[in-house]
């Protein structure tokens, strides 16, 4: 649904992660062998990836000034199970916190929004604001303060919805 570039780092993951349904079409990659493989999950997964999906876009919501578009299980608790692990490259010196099973798409998420906290990334990812949308998107504004996906098509209806409100 956007014309933005993908998020930085590890949070291109958690991005890819919710925008794995288009609420307006109902279509679901989690559905298909090649969407989860995008991913690296199995078809056994794809229930837990989809809870950690609809935490994660409630997340992002809230960085955007939203309330949570459904009940869902909060993301601590998901990423709680998640195990990491301090990695130190003897080259440098330089730390990182990792997954502990890089097969574990919870870990590898925990692992990114970890680096996002680090980084101070994590609160420019968002959701759009369009109720039938709420796609993922990081937020490149100076301001932080960029409201949906895509000027050309959220934005477009917004303001469309606001103006046909003002002549009536």
């Amino acid at each position: 649904m956007t014309e933005r570039s993908p998020a930085p780092g590890g949070l291109a993951l958690v991005e890819a992660l919710v925008n794995t349904l288009d609420i307006e079409s109902g279509a679901d990659a989690l559905d298909t062998p090649e969407g989860r493989v995008r991913l690296g999950i199995t078809a056994d997964g794809t229930d837990r990836a989809r809870t950690l999906r609809e935490s994660l876009r409630a997340t992002l919501l809230a960085h955007a000034g939203h309330p949570p578009h459904r009940e869902v299980t909060p993301l601590g608790a998901l990423l709680a199970e998640a195990p990491l692990v301090v990695t130190v490259d003897a080259a440098d010196g330089s730390a990182a916190l990792t997954p502990a099973d890089d097969r574990s798409l919870y870990a590898r998420v925990a692992a990114a929004v970890a680096e996002a906290l680090v980084a101070g990334t994590w609160t420019r990812l968002k959701a759009c604001e369009a109720a039938d949308c709420h796609w993922a998107y990081y937020d490149r504004s100076p301001a932080g303060r960029g409201r949906w996906c895509s000027m050309q098509v959220c934005g477009a209806r917004a303001k469309m919805r606001r103006y046909r409100a003002k002549e009536t």
